[in-house]
């Protein structure tokens, strides 16, 4: 979906074939920096993050050869979320010269509660999917009806300000809404269908 080059299934089918550098390419292209803010989120520093990222692409490659995508056994984002989890739990467990014994058990919490982490992993899926959209959205809407969408509806500024300060009317402010919410609801929806 959105500006990728190829299918999320084409796209794991071409990685677990082999020697394609291209389709890794892609893979970090449309799931690192979902990767890396989870990581923040679950209380990584931001270069930890990059290694939590390489240790994932390192743990999908060892799992590529044999890997057979099959929608029936599970979503891919659970699947995805499960490594990531996995990662991070053991770059908490590494330990570093100034961790006390205390400062890595309490480290060690945060990747290891389920229900926080998918909450997040949730979160952030979504986030993903609005970003990809987003960029999607760029190249079919004019520019202000962009803006007008982006303070309207994202940062809920109020619809005459932002008309006024835009040049156009309250109207066109509800209309570019509408109809941004509606195309964003399909790029997300055939998106999470296509990924699962």
């Amino acid at each position: 979906m959105y500006t990728h080059t190829a299918t999320h299934t084409t796209l794991l089918a071409r990685m677990s074939a082999g020697q394609d550098s291209a389709a890794w390419s892609e893979f970090v292209d449309r799931y690192g920096s979902l990767i890396r803010r989870f990581c923040v989120l679950r209380g990584l520093q931001t270069s930890d993050a990059d290694d939590v990222l390489q240790d994932v692409l390192v743990d999908l490659n060892r799992a590529m050869p044999n890997f057979r995508y099959d929608p029936t056994k599970g979503k891919f984002r659970s699947y995805l979320k499960t490594v990531v989890v996995h990662a991070i739990a053991r770059k908490f467990r590494q330990p570093t010269p100034q961790a006390s014994l205390g400062d890595m058990a309490s480290a060690i919490l945060p990747a290891s509660d389920d229900a926080a982490a998918e909450e997040q992993w949730e979160y952030e899926w979504r986030q993903y999917h609005l970003s990809q959209a987003m960029h999607v959205i760029r190249g079919e809407f004019a520019e202000k009806e962009i803006l007008a969408f982006e303070r309207y509806a994202l940062a809920g500024d109020d619809a005459k300000r932002v008309a006024t300060d835009l040049g156009m009317s309250s109207d066109h402010v509800y209309q570019a809404k509408s109809r941004i919410t509606r195309r964003l609801a399909i790029l997300i929806e055939q998106a999470v269908a296509e990924e699962g």
